[in-house]
């Protein structure tokens, strides 16, 4: 509480002015504060953040001893590749607005015969395609073709996320049997995807890929280094499609 003190100085004087001292207690604003700061603590709800959820390798060996044992009809190749002018800058699709990335991509094992000699391979299955995404509700590009690869996975789980929006079942069961039927090893044609990064690859290429994963619900994935035999078969693929 604010207080008023006159004090006269200790002599009086005809005519002369009175002094006054003002004194103000903050005790009582300092009380309401801590109540208003105790008040908020109790009743604040807290926002829960929204993170994106990333299926991360698994460290049991069983799970990692099938992978490298993938058979040839589950294997998925993609080789990352960026266009760049002669400075090293990205180029950017002329249709699209957006970087030059390529994915180069073959399934299963690949094919290196060159029995003529004549520097062209044989029977080559190397492909190209690009980040292109959804367009008119469908799927185009790279994402088709995991789509199409990982189809039963993107079924099931489809069927499940109808149950979660008619609200049947809860955010946790649905992602506790989300992640149950990504990793059935039941489902047979579940893919194997090894991305690979080229020498003009860029971070955004690898992180495209890796989005490309969580979109097409493929849990069984890794990244590893190019070889000469990836180099081989996109050297190839140039010769028989050289750019205009």
């Amino acid at each position: 509480m604010a207080q008023i003190e006159q004090s006269d100085g200790g002599k009086k004087k005809k005519g002369a002015q009175k002094k006054m001292s003002i004194h103000v207690d903050f005790t009582p604003m300092v009380d309401m504060n801590m109540l208003l700061i105790t008040f908020f603590m109790l009743c604040t709800t807290m926002i829960k953040s929204q993170t994106l959820q990333i299926s991360l390798p698994s460290n049991e060996k069983v799970e990692q001893e099938q992978q490298n044992k993938a058979k040839e009809s589950q294997a998925v190749t993609l080789i990352l590749d960026t266009e760049r002018d002669d400075e090293g800058n990205v180029k950017y699709d002329e249709e699209t607005g957006r970087p030059a990335h390529l994915i180069y991509y073959y399934f299963g094992k690949p094919d290196v015969a060159d029995e003529n000699n004549d520097g062209i391979l044989d029977n080559s299955t190397l492909q190209v395609e690009k980040f292109i995404g959804n367009q008119n509700g469908e799927t185009q590009g790279i994402r088709k073709i995991l789509h199409d690869r990982n189809k039963t996975v993107l079924g099931k789980i489809a069927l499940l996320k109808n149950d979660w929006k008619n609200k049947t079942i809860s955010d946790e069961e649905y992602q506790k049997r989300a992640k149950e039927i990504r990793n059935d090893s039941l489902i047979t044609d579940r893919p194997v995807v090894v991305i690979k990064a080229g020498p003009n690859a860029s971070w955004e290429s690898l992180i495209g890929a890796l989005d490309e994963m969580q979109i097409n619900q493929i849990s069984r994935y890794q990244i590893d280094n190019i070889n000469k035999t990836d180099s081989i078969l996109i050297a190839d693929y140039l010769a028989k499609n050289p750019k205009k």
